[in-house]
């Protein structure tokens, strides 16, 4: 099966119309996933029917909600093998896309995989979110800050809340089980200068799965004792 094809139409629906060069972009960034996972544990997920569906359908699934024409920048924290950011950057090559980690040879990875996939206006970030989110060229600057799988939502704000903007998001990318994540974060949210909270709820193709993106919108600056300092988010939630 063409899975380039299959993501193509699959997309239709919301509007996105996947080029040829952008389905080649699709392959290579699937040949190269695969290719450095065997030296490096980048994502457990292999064949190509679940890489397309689980890591490419599924980042481009933000792509589908109402607000997404007006994001021209993102930041995506904890970016692991690269999603959601690579596959938005592809289908959207206008996007200024930051990704930041932990790990110096994920970013090593996917600074090698944008520079041969030919993505412009890409940084990588080898750091903590909470010492990249107190730089002033990064604080309170995105349009949308992501994260998919990392944390629960009352410690993922904290990563992820001071990198956007006054009027922007933050979406939390997570499985089907995070209901009792939005009630046990709204305060952490509140005191982060979130606003209101939306949970949308996806299913994946072929019953892969269901999905719940939790969209936070941004009402006013962070405040400025947030993030704390790095390890204290996990160990000690806000509440």
């Amino acid at each position: 099966m063409d899975y380039g094809k299959w993501l193509q139409e699959q997309v239709k629906s919301w509007g996105m119309e996947l080029t040829p060069e952008q389905l080649k972009q699709f392959a290579l960034y699937y040949e190269r996933l695969v290719q450095v996972n065997q030296k490096m544990n980048l994502t457990a997920i292999t064949s190509e029917k679940d890489v397309y569906i689980k890591h490419f359908y599924d980042s481009l699934t933000l792509a589908s909600q109402k607000w997404w024409g007006q994001v021209e920048s993102v930041i995506d924290v904890g970016t692991g093998a690269g999603f959601p950011g690579v596959p938005l950057k592809i289908a959207f090559p206008r996007l200024r896309l930051v990704m930041v980690d932990s790990l110096k040879k994920r970013i090593g990875f996917l600074q090698d995989l944008t520079d041969e996939l030919g993505l412009q206006h890409v940084e990588t970030i080898h750091g903590r979110a909470e010492e990249v989110a107190r730089q002033t060229r990064y604080r309170d600057q995105f349009d949308l800050a992501t994260a998919r799988a990392v944390a629960r939502l009352n410690v993922l704000s904290e990563y992820c809340l001071p990198f956007v903007r006054p009027g922007g998001k933050f979406a939390a990318m997570k499985g089907p089980d995070a209901g009792t994540e939005v009630d046990e974060g709204k305060q952490a949210i509140e005191k982060l200068g979130g606003g209101s909270v939306e949970s949308v709820h996806l299913m994946l193709p072929d019953e892969m799965g269901t999905r719940q993106i939790i969209i936070v919108s941004k009402s006013r600056s962070t405040p400025k004792r947030f993030p704390r300092k790095p390890g204290i988010p996990g160990r000690k939630p806000l509440a």
